[in-house]
Order: structure tokens, then sequence, then C-alpha cells
């Protein structure tokens, strides 16, 4: 089976060179470049399966350069990882909102950041591909429609743009409507049991997809003390 090749958009070359050490150590390919512009060239010339994109980039930033990304069909499910130096949540939910999967921040753990971008690939590779996946019903609460299969969201019939992780939020909401799931149980859904991220984390996604989903998403209601359930 071909490894699987890993893009590093990063104008730091000492973290750029030891991201890529260790990615390669784990037996990833690994492209670099160093501004936002020449990594969305290196997209469109090699197969590329994760992006690891710093947000302070020369030129345009990381922000920026992940909106593209996103306007490009083809990449509309690649999994990008946001790198920052800041810690504040409203640049995560910035990240989140420009169609970011994730994001790690400065300085990091490279067992971490493996385990993240494993998880990342995996959780593409886990889309519908079968035919029992693209058969599956499409699920329809009030002015909400998912297509699973197609991994499509509307909201009044407009199609709405979700990262990966809260489109599977919020299917995982959907199809028990009432019901309310903990923050743990959300996590163990979505991103796996042996998945590192904090329960906070979580808030960040639903705030986020919330946003998106303008009025539709309140009827994602916090349940006090256990975590989120969608109105029926």
């Amino acid at each position: 089976m071909s490894k699987h090749n890993i893009l590093i958009v990063e104008d730091d070359e000492d973290i750029q060179q030891l991201v890529s050490f260790n990615l390669i150590k784990a037996g990833f390919h690994v492209s670099c470049a160093s501004n936002g512009e020449d990594g969305l060239g290196l997209l469109k010339t090699e197969k590329i399966d994760c992006v690891l994109l710093d947000i302070m980039l020369p030129g345009q930033n990381g922000m920026e350069i992940c909106r593209q990304i996103r306007t490009i069909d083809e990449f509309s499910s690649l999994p990008i990882i946001m790198i920052t130096a800041k810690r504040e949540e409203a640049e995560i939910i910035a990240g989140l909102d420009r169609g970011a999967d994730d994001y790690i921040t400065k300085p990091f753990s490279p067992k971490v950041l493996i385990a993240r971008v494993k998880a990342a690939i995996r959780r593409r590779n886990m889309e519908p591909a079968t035919a029992a996946e693209d058969s599956e019903e499409t699920i329809a609460i009030k002015d909400l429609k998912i297509l699973p299969g197609r991994h499509e969201v509307f909201v009044s019939d407009k199609k709405i743009k979700l990262t990966n992780t809260e489109f599977s939020i919020l299917t995982m909401l959907a199809k028990r409507p009432g019901w309310a799931f903990s923050r743990q149980q959300i996590i163990d859904n979505v991103r796996g049991h042996d998945y590192m991220v904090t329960p906070r984390m979580i808030d960040v996604q639903v705030f986020s997809l919330r946003k998106k989903l303008g009025e539709a998403g309140k009827n994602i209601e916090t349940v006090r003390g256990i975590g989120y359930r969608l109105k029926d």
C-alpha cells in the first residue's frame, strides 16, 4: 500500500524540518511549502492526503489559504490541521469556520502531531464508500436535511459546507433526535477512542457548527452537565 503524502505549509524552517523528520520516521511521504501560494501549487500537482497549515504565513495567511482550499471541490474533504502559536478560542473558531478539521498549538509533541494526522486520514478513509452507506436514508428534521451517503447537509434547501468533524457530530445527533450525548460519547464517535482531544474542543466544534447552520443551529441544545442534543 502506498504511503500517505502530507503537505506541510510552514515558513519556519526549523519547525518544517522537525515536523518532516517525524512524519517520515512515522512512515509518511512529505511535501513542503514555505508560503500559502506554493502550498496551493503543490496541491494541484501532487496527491496530498492531509495538510498541516500554519496560520502565520508570509503573504496570505493560513486562514485565507484554508478558505481557498475549501472552495475547490476536489479538496472539499481533504483533512486540514491548522498549526497555531496562539491558544485564543476566537482564532481556533475562525480556523474551523474556514474549513479546518482540527488544530494543534505550538509547541507540540511530535507524538501528538502524528496521532492527529493518522486520525484525520483515518476519518477521511471511513467516509461513505460502500453501497450500504450510499443508500442510507436521508435524515430530515424541520428545515435540516442530511444525506449521509453523499456527505451533504442542507438548511431550507441551501447547501451548507461543514468540516468532516462537524458533519460527524451533526449526523450523530440527528440520528437520535432528543437524545442527550455526553461530550465523551461524541469524542469516541467522531474521533475514535484513541484520539487525543479534550471535551472543550467539542464545545468549540459545536459552536462553529451552530454558526454555520444559522437559525437551524439553535436546535442543537446544550444539556447542562452532560453534553448536547438535537431537538426533535
